[in-house]
């Protein structure tokens, strides 16, 4: 069900984008595009107040949607795949788009989707579904929440990510998921979310500037550190190539199910997070990527405020949840020969070197002092 969710968030942004602008339609290629895409913040702290019609229209939304829901086999790996023959930077450049975009919901209310997303992953886990698909009432939940959180965000940000988007999804894409469930489900759903986006939009929320819970001198050690990590590790950077669009691929022999207990693990670990701290980490992506060169390769000052900013997210995690995420990682990979693969693609000097720094700075992370 994350993959149906993460459908549902951009379904919501590529609609609400369309009433901004005053049109009647959605480009088709937005429609189904968002299994490809992930959603990428997750904050702390509880829901501020918000207006209840969202609520109400994401009941009725989740009602009309659900037969739908169901008929989609989220389990597919055809949901990782790029939906046209669009270059890894151009996506890198959409994805900068939408993190900055997460960056800017309020914070709490980013917590809670992330909450009704791990309640719903949880279910699935002890009740499980051959489709990965969460009850009704969790979807409302999940729904109310994305409501909100897209509330939150200035117009702008949302016009960013739909146009950014829209360019790069191939038009025969929504047409043959259409064939893969039945349109009149489809057609239901997508009224009701027509319904819902009006709501959403006329019940504006003004978010919330999240406060640090690092000290100030904890955060200077972090920084000094991860300019030490960057500096090492730039030659690293340099190396990979990241056009490649083997980092967009499934991992061999992992299904659905395997990794949306990582994804859950990660989930809880961001909710967990220092919410100045994240927003600080998604605004550096947000800034590299639109700042990267040709080849996808960021300034090395980009990336140890990259550092910087992950530094102090992880800084604030209990250590529990932080190898929660490490071993069920690492669960999945197993004896895989991704690692080694991976490390046969560049210069293992300057591999090394990194791995090196990186344990230094973990070091750093550790043991920075909080409020």
């Amino acid at each position: 069900m994350a993959r149906a969710t993460s459908v549902l968030l951009f379904a919501m942004v590529a609609i609400m984008a369309m009433h901004f602008q005053q049109q009647t339609f959605v480009p088709p290629a937005l429609r189904r595009v968002a299994p490809a895409c992930v959603p990428a913040v997750t904050m702390l702290s509880t829901a501020p107040a918000f207006a209840d019609e969202i609520g109400d229209a994401a009941a009725k939304l989740s009602k009309a949607a659900y037969p739908f829901m169901k008929e989609v086999p989220w389990d597919s790996n055809l949901y990782s795949l790029n939906p046209g023959s669009k270059d890894a930077v151009s996506w890198a450049k959409a994805i900068g788009k939408m993190i900055d975009m997460g960056a800017s919901m309020d914070a709490k209310l980013v917590n809670v989707g992330a909450a009704a997303h791990h309640a719903a992953i949880v279910s699935l886990q002890s009740n499980p579904s051959p489709s990965l698909v969460c009850s009704e009432a969790q979807l409302e939940k999940i729904t109310a929440a994305i409501g909100r959180m897209i509330a939150s965000v200035p117009e702008a940000k949302t016009m960013e990510v739909y146009n950014s988007v829209s360019a790069l999804v191939d038009p025969k894409v929504p047409q043959y998921l259409m064939s893969t469930v039945n349109p009149e489900d489809a057609k239901v759903a997508y009224s009701a979310l027509i319904d819902f986006t009006k709501v959403v939009k006329a019940n504006p929320i003004t978010p919330s500037a999240p406060s640090s819970s690092l000290s100030s001198t904890g955060s200077k050690l972090i920084s000094v550190s991860a300019d030490d990590l960057s500096k090492a590790a730039y030659p690293f950077i340099k190396d990979i190539d990241w056009t490649s669009s083997l980092y967009a691929k499934p991992i061999p022999g992992i299904d659905a199910k395997a990794a949306l207990k990582a994804v859950d693990r990660m989930i809880v670990m961001g909710t967990e997070m220092d919410q100045a701290a994240l927003q600080e980490a998604a605004r550096a992506h947000a800034k590299a990527i639109a700042g990267m060169d040709e080849k996808g390769v960021l300034s090395q000052a980009d990336f140890a405020a990259i550092n910087a900013g992950l530094g102090k997210a992880i800084a604030s995690v209990p250590t529990d949840k932080v190898m929660d995420v490490f071993t069920t990682v690492g669960g999945i990979l197993g004896d895989s020969p991704i690692p080694n693969f991976l490390y046969s693609k560049v210069n293992p000097q300057n591999a090394q070197a990194a791995y090196n720094a990186l344990l230094q700075f973990t070091d750093a992370v550790r043991t920075a002092p909080k409020l």
